[in-house]
């Protein structure tokens, strides 16, 4: 479970990186927002990057702030597109592919991963305080 956690705190750096090129551009245009729903998202994503530097942070380390963080966020990041392996939404484009049939078909992917990385965390994170209970 402990290469597990890293890998997925691997993943969260990658998201991190891409984070922070999305906090640019929301900083640098967010008077240009004019829908509500544009603005809470610009907004959400600046504690929403805090939020998953922690959880990267307590997931390696396979500390309880970590799992709480990442259950935290785990609704945040569904609303606001936040996905560990959200990156391979970016592949067509890599291969110079702009055909917009990939995207919500990579899209629907990173959302079954996310949830599949729920299971996967919720099941370590019982694993892990099953063993400190019993003294493992």
């Amino acid at each position: 479970m402990r290469v597990l956690l890293r890998v997925f705190s691997f993943l969260d750096l990658i998201a991190l990186v891409f984070m922070a090129m999305q906090l640019w551009a929301v900083a640098k245009q967010f008077s240009q927002f004019t829908l509500l729903s544009e603005k809470i998202q610009g907004l959400l994503m600046f504690p929403m990057f805090v939020l998953v530097a922690i959880g990267a942070c307590g997931l390696f380390f396979q500390k309880r702030y970590g799992f709480i963080s990442y259950y935290i966020q785990f609704l945040f990041r569904l609303y606001l597109w936040v996905f560990s392996i959200g990156f391979i939404t970016l592949l067509p484009e890599a291969f110079s592919n702009y055909d917009d049939k990939w995207f919500p078909i990579l899209l629907k992917v990173c959302i079954a991963a996310e949830f599949v990385r729920l299971y996967l965390t919720v099941k370590a994170h019982y694993k892990l305080r099953h063993n400190h209970a019993n003294g493992v």
